[in-house]
Formats: C-alpha cells, sequence, structure tokens
C-alpha cells in the first residue's frame, strides 16, 4: 500500500479523536448509503466517518482521487478508534483535562455552528441580487487594450527603433533581440489584454490614447525605461454576471453580518479585560494630554 507524510495521518487521527463518541452513539444507525466499512471490537466504522475524516486532510490531499486513498483514510480512523477506545479504558473521558479540552473544542464547534446560522439567515437571494446591482454600478463596463512594447534604456535607442520600425522592420524580431524586458526576449513583447491601472501611467495614458494598430511615434518615457508601444487591439470589458460574482458578494455580506453581530453582542455585555498577568490595566490617558515619560 501507498504511504504518505505523517503530517497528512495527523491531519485525519486529529479530529477523530475528538469525534468517537458521536460515532458510538449513531453506528447503530446505518443504512445502505452509509455502510459499515469497518468494526473495531464489533463496534462499526461508517463510511461517513471515513468521509469526515475525508474533509479534514489538506487542501492538496483531498485533490487525490477519494478511491485512492479510501483505504489509508480507514486505516487511520481503526488507528483512531482503537486509541479512544484504550484512553476510556482508563477513564480519561473524566479526566479534568480531557474536559478541559473538550469543553474549549465544543465551544468552538458552537460559534461556527451559530454564526453559519447567523450568516445563513442574513445573506438571502434578494440581498445579494441588491448587492449586484450595487456592484455593477460601481463596476461599470470599462475598456481594455492589447498591446506590445519594446523597452530600452535610452531615449536615442528606442528613436531608432521607431525608425526602423517606419521602415517595415518586424515588431516581435526587434522586441526578441534589443528589449530589455523579459517579455521581449519570450513572446515579442506582447503584454496581453490589460486595463488602465494595471500598468504604470506613464505606459497607460500612451497606450489607451492609441488606435487598434497604432505604434508611438515618440518614446514613452516610464521608471522602467523608454517604451516603443504597439496598440494591437481594444475591447470593452463585460461587468461580471451575477453568478460570477455570487461567491464574492456572499462573502462580502456574510463578513459585514458577523462584524455587525458580533459589535453588537458586545455593546449588550460587559467585558472585563485584564493585563497578561491578571492585573488591572492602566487607565487611558484623557484626550489631549501626553502620559508623562
Amino acid at each position: 500500500m501507498r504511504r504518505f507524510p505523517l503530517l497528512v495521518l495527523a491531519a485525519v487521527a486529529a479530529p477523530l479523536l475528538l469525534a468517537q463518541g458521536a460515532v458510538a452513539q449513531t453506528a447503530s444507525a446505518a443504512a445502505p448509503a452509509d455502510p459499515v466499512v469497518a468494526r473495531v471490537n464489533g463496534k462499526p466504522i461508517l463510511r461517513s466517518d471515513v468521509l469526515a475524516a475525508h474533509r479534514q486532510l489538506p487542501a492538496q490531499v483531498q485533490q487525490m482521487p477519494l478511491e485512492m486513498i479510501f483505504p489509508l483514510i480507514v486505516d487511520q480512523v481503526v488507528s483512531s478508534r482503537l486509541l479512544s477506545e484504550a484512553g476510556r479504558g482508563q477513564n480519561l473521558q473524566n479526566d479534568p483535562e480531557v474536559k478541559n479540552q473538550m469543553a474549549r473544542v465544543e465551544d468552538r464547534v458552537i460559534e461556527r455552528v451559530y454564526l453559519g446560522r447567523v450568516v445563513e439567515k442574513a445573506v438571502t437571494e434578494e440581498k445579494l441580487r441588491a448587492r449586484y446591482a450595487e456592484f455593477v454600478k460601481k463596476q461599470p463596463a470599462g475598456e481594455e487594450v492589447k498591446a506590445s512594447h519594446i523597452l530600452l534604456e535610452r531615449e536615442d535607442d528606442a528613436k531608432r527603433v521607431i525608425a526602423d520600425l517606419d521602415k517595415g522592420g518586424d515588431f516581435a524580431r526587434i522586441a526578441r533581440e534589443k528589449s530589455i524586458d523579459p517579455s521581449g526576449r519570450d513572446n515579442g513583447g506582447d503584454l496581453g489584454f490589460f486595463q488602465k491601472e494595471q500598468m504604470v501611467p506613464e505606459f497607460s495614458a500612451a497606450a489607451f490614447a492609441m488606435k487598434k494598430g497604432e505604434t508611438s511615434k515618440a518614446p514613452v518615457k516610464s521608471q522602467f525605461g523608454w517604451h516603443v508601444i504597439r496598440v494591437t487591439d481594444r475591447r470593452q470589458m463585460a461587468a461580471p454576471t451575477f453568478e460570477a460574482a455570487r461567491e464574492e458578494l456572499s462573502d462580502e455580506i456574510a463578513r459585514e453580518v458577523v462584524d455587525a453581530h458580533v459589535k453588537s453582542l458586545r455593546e449588550s455585555a460587559k467585558v472585563e479585560v485584564y493585563n497578561a498577568d491578571g492585573s488591572a490595566l492602566a487607565p487611558a490617558p484623557a484626550p489631549g494630554l501626553t502620559p508623562a515619560r
């Protein structure tokens, strides 16, 4: 069987150690859609247990075919179940350290479920559509330019290149031979499509003022050197579709909802904060007064 790094094994095992009690309580409810895939001392391990462990793996491992790593995950669930049972055999479920850690885990789970339900209730289709309408107004369709350039260190060199182009010189060939920008050597100076704000101001001002097929009649100076620019295409940018923007807008609304909800909870609660040693915080200086040194 193929082996994977110990980090992966630990990622599988850790959450399972916290879930043994819940698994034991639900094991008898196994259905054909959730078959038993292993047994440990007669107690079943369900396919859903293995899938839950799979969701805890690093993203790059989750992308691997499940059928390839399924036996490995089952093996780790078995190991976790054995370790859990061994601990229960020593009555560790009643150990103060275990209870303290389980209380912390419970707090985190409650927090996630609570916030998840708050967000689910708030992020409605109606709100998403309304936010999309605002988004489109703020992000109107704009223009993109596709251009190539030849970058030179000196203005005189750039003027000579323009003269060569006026005589019918091949832009891409000259870019590969003379441009100090790596794009010249790699693809004949082709920069692809870009928006105005994606380039330095001097370059964008010149490129967006040119027509399709036009070459700059004079070198364009920027912080990188002297540019000879040729605009090869122009196009209008379409605003993102609702479906394309849905996830970003949903996350945006969710962040706002969570921030507002936490702020509301803080305002209605009595919160006291102390120094790291438990002592009282020093009073904040009065406005306009400089603390004594």
